[in-house]
């Protein structure tokens, strides 16, 4: 057999405008057209040009998804009716297929896509993750706490402690506008900023004036931050207050009364040259002191109101301390907007100022997640605690103690001795908190209503009924993440001290 060599066909190549009328006009035809029945338009020319003698629409569900063009047969011959029906049919077949072609193509993009953002975003909280305090600092008898959630997966709010030396702290709270990576990326900036210029200032209007300066030049046009710094003297309790743009703190004072500290200044990335007023005061021995971000007061409700800073200022007068003062926004926060959607990240600080002299003891030790363990994490705490707590007192924090140390290491580490359940015990003149960690990394399940019928009858499970019962031991429990740990705090207070705390 003898092979013959063939000509390659000329390849047609023609760019047709999206505005182009040709395209409306071969959307509502089907079967091969001649090329003088087209209507006049640039495409109709060009393809005049380079000898197109037939077109072939691939039109599916209404939609013109491509075209076949055609120059002249080889035989130069005209394009027979039997040419046209095979055309015509090649068509019918072809454009549902192409159609689910661009289809597939088109989802692939968008999949691409996702994953693209997914890892930024990933990329963006692990950002931010480094520059939140992952342990908040002892601060002798200050009791610090803190809770931060972002509305999405990647917010714009920070926080953050710096020790100046000499039993001094400077406090900061911001809000960077934006999310995702460029808040991220502008929030490490700034968090890197305000640490550096605290080494080199103890005024908290020098410090924000000092990053405004060097954040004017490096943030976006359409970015800025608005910042708090307060800087304490842990002895004395004076303080000193600077704002960039940033919600005013409250103080709750030990006669009952609610006061904002007010300072003005622009948000930082704004303007060069900003100024900072510096407000001062005392925050005295068991007064309540709140740095939180606009997440609070600016979320809605079902009926379009706001939280607003009336109830902020309400929770704050009625709270007993600084855990206690987290606890309860968080859960009028959450009670007030029901189903709504939450708007914005939120950040909270609180700072109670305990008794004259006192001092945070703090003790961590580990014991291997093997059963029975549990005895051992509960009688080295008993012995840490020793007389804080009043003989009844310290007999329910042991119960409560060995059933979530029982519950670290059976359920969170799957009594695999290579785990350990971390403890650590924070002794002050006014609480005793307990912190038990597993390696499980996801909340215990508590049923609302425990019920041992059901228990018995397989229908219920297993699961929580150490956390039911701890509730009902100690004066406060909360459950959350922090890494790859998942922790319980047990806290108790101290009879003795509680007139401070009101």
């Amino acid at each position: 057999m003898r092979a013959e060599q063939v000509q390659p066909a000329e390849h047609i190549e023609i760019e047709i405008d999206e505005q182009d009328p040709v395209l409306r006009y071969l959307a509502t035809t089907s079967g091969p057209l001649d090329i003088a029945a087209l209507p006049h338009s640039p495409a109709t020319e060009r393809m005049r040009e380079q000898g197109v003698q037939v077109v072939v629409p691939l039109v599916t569900s209404g939609e013109l998804v491509a075209l076949i063009a055609l120059g002249p047969r080889r035989s130069e011959r005209g394009y027979a009716r039997s040419d046209r029906r095979l055309l015509d049919a090649l068509a019918r077949y072809a454009a549902p297929a192409l159609r689910l072609g661009q289809m597939m193509r088109a989802q692939e993009r968008e999949a691409r896509d996702r994953e693209r953002i997914e890892q930024e975003l990933h990329v963006a909280q692990l950002i931010q993750q480094q520059f939140l305090p992952t342990e908040l600092p002892e601060l002798g008898g200050w009791h610090l706490d803190a809770f931060y959630m972002p509305a999405r997966t990647v917010g714009g709010d920070f926080y953050d402690v710096i020790d100046l030396g000499g039993d001094r702290v400077l406090v900061v709270a911001g809000d960077v506008t934006d999310k995702g990576v460029p808040a991220a990326l502008v929030m490490a900036s700034t968090h890197a900023l305000l640490r550096s210029a605290a080494q080199n200032s103890a005024h908290p209007g020098e410090v924000l004036q000092r990053v405004n300066e060097l954040l004017v030049t490096q943030i976006p046009a359409s970015m800025f931050v608005t910042c708090l710094a307060l800087s304490i003297d842990l002895t004395t309790g004076a303080a000193t207050f600077a704002n960039a743009g940033h919600n005013l703190p409250y103080v709750r004072r030990r006669s009952g009364e609610v006061e904002q500290l007010s300072a003005r200044g622009m948000p930082l990335g704004l303007m060069p040259g900003s100024q900072y007023d510096e407000t001062r005061t005392t925050i005295g021995l068991g007064e309540l002191l709140l740095l939180y971000s606009d997440g609070i007061t600016e979320q809605h409700d079902a009926h379009g109101e706001m939280f607003d800073y009336s109830r902020t200022e309400a929770v704050v007068r009625n709270a007993t301390g600084s855990a206690d003062l987290v606890r309860r926004v968080t859960a009028v926060l959450a009670e007030f907007q029901g189903d709504v959607e939450q708007e914005d990240d939120i950040t909270l600080v609180a700072l109670h100022r305990g008794a004259a002299g006192a001092s945070t003891d703090t003790v961590r030790f580990a014991v291997p997640s093997e059963l029975g363990n549990e005895r051992e994490a509960m009688d080295r705490v008993a012995a840490i605690v020793g007389d804080a707590l009043a003989a009844e007192r310290l007999d329910a924090l042991k119960t409560a103690v060995s059933e979530m140390a029982m519950n670290a290491i059976e359920h969170g580490n799957r009594a695999d001795p290579r785990l350990d359940c971390e403890v650590t015990v924070r002794r002050t003149a006014e609480t005793v908190v307990v912190e038990i960690a597993d390696f499980g990394r996801g909340r215990h399940e508590m049923p609302d209503v425990p019920d041992l019928d059901l228990k018995l009858a397989g229908l219920q499970s297993p699961r929580g009924w150490g956390l039911f019962l701890a509730r009902s031991l100690v004066d406060d429990i909360e459950e959350f993440s922090d890494g790859d740990r998942h922790l319980v705090r047990l806290t108790m207070r101290v009879r003795a001290a509680e007139g401070v705390n009101r």
